[in-house]
Formats: C-alpha cells, structure tokens, sequence
C-alpha cells in the first residue's frame, strides 16, 4: 500500500485495526474508521498526510456495509462494500439501493464521493426489479453524481474494457464491479483515474485498486 501513498485509502475485507494481531498493520493505519461483522473483513478508511477523517451519523439499518465520514471538514465520503446480508431479495447493489433511498438528500447537498465494491454490474441487471444497478446509477445521475470510470474513459456501463476483479484471481474470470462515484465538484477536479494492472496487484487480491488524484488542497 504504501506504494501507492495515496492520501486516503478505502480498503474492503480488511480487519479491525482495534483487534489485529498485526503490529505493523496497527502501526500504518493512523487515523481511520472502520465498520464491520466479523473482526477479520471489515470496510475500512484511512486518511494520512495530515488529513482529518469525522464520522457521519447517517444510520445504515443494518443494511451492509457502508461507512459515511467527512473528511477535513470538506466533503463527504462514503466507504461501500456491498454485501448479501442475509436478504433474499435486496442484496448487494440492492443494499445500496435502499441506502440510496435513505441519503439521496444527503449525498445531493455538500461535495461527495461514494467509492468501493459494489458487487454489481449493469450485465446482471433482471428486468423485474426496479432497483438494478441501472436504476440505481440513473438515481445518482439526478442528482449529478456519476462514475469517475467512466467519465474518464467513455465507456458506457456493463461494456467497460477494464477490469477490477479477477474472479478466484483468475484472469480469464474478469469483471467491472468496483466504483468511484463523485459529484460535479469532484468531476471538474479529477485528473488521473487509474485501474491497478493485474500483473501487479493478483499477487496480492483478486481485486484491482482504483487510484484517482483530484486538483484540490486539504
């Protein structure tokens, strides 16, 4: 990670740094939030650099797993990793979806990324459900908040020609299921969008980095 030396990093199945026996780990993360089930894979935000990261209060319901904080008393930023949750019927891009209906309004009215896993791709869109990952990506287009990934390379969603998961760190298994979602502040400030090479990263997960850098200051 400390390849990268990103100013925040957004980890998924990532442990508690509160319950690691990891020293090094507790040592790397300094100031961070982090949210889970289960001690070992959790989401987890960490800010470095002398950034400053605040919880925000907006109650999940035991949907899974996000992680709303602002970050230097600037913006917003939701950290997301999309599970099943035990629901028969909305999980994944389903448990965001009810989020979205909860925080619509909250997203809308200050500066806001939204970034994780999203377990989803339009490809697995069902026609009978009207929260489907294009239902929900069109939401957070009315309220101009829109996929960093796909401004960047012109692409439309479920054809993207890059992907950030090898399923089983398989690279004939490749799919697009993780996003940066920002509003029209971060859209105009954005100026590198990258996706980690597999070459690089599978050695490490079967999930590729996003790595994006904004024209802003802390």
């Amino acid at each position: 990670m400390d390849s990268i030396n990103a100013d925040i990093f957004i980890i998924q199945e990532c442990e508690d740094p509160e319950r690691t026996p990891h020293k090094a780990y507790q040592e790397w993360v300094g100031d961070y939030l982090w949210v889970g089930t289960n001690k070992n894979k959790g989401i987890g935000i960490f800010v470095k650099n002398g950034y400053s990261i605040e919880s925000l209060d907006w109650n999940p319901e035991q949907l899974e797993l996000f992680l709303p904080c602002r970050i230097n008393n600037h913006f917003n930023l939701i950290g997301v990793w999309t599970k099943q949750a035990n629901s028969p019927t909305f999980e994944y891009i389903g448990q965001f979806w009810k989020y979205l209906q909860r925080f619509k309004m909250n997203m809308a009215q200050n500066k806001c990324l939204i970034i994780g896993d999203f377990n989803s791709n339009s490809i697995w869109n069902l026609w009978d459900r009207w929260w489907n990952h294009s239902d929900v990506v069109k939401e957070l287009h009315d309220i101009e908040i829109n996929s960093l990934y796909h401004q960047q390379h012109q692409e439309e969603q479920g054809k993207e020609s890059l992907a950030t998961l090898f399923m089983h760190r398989k690279i004939d298994r490749p799919y697009h299921i993780d996003y940066m979602f920002a509003d029209k502040y971060f859209l105009s400030k954005v100026t590198n969008l990258n996706v980690g090479e597999p070459k690089v990263w599978l050695q490490h997960s079967d999930h590729m980095p996003l790595i994006a850098s904004f024209n802003i200051h802390p």
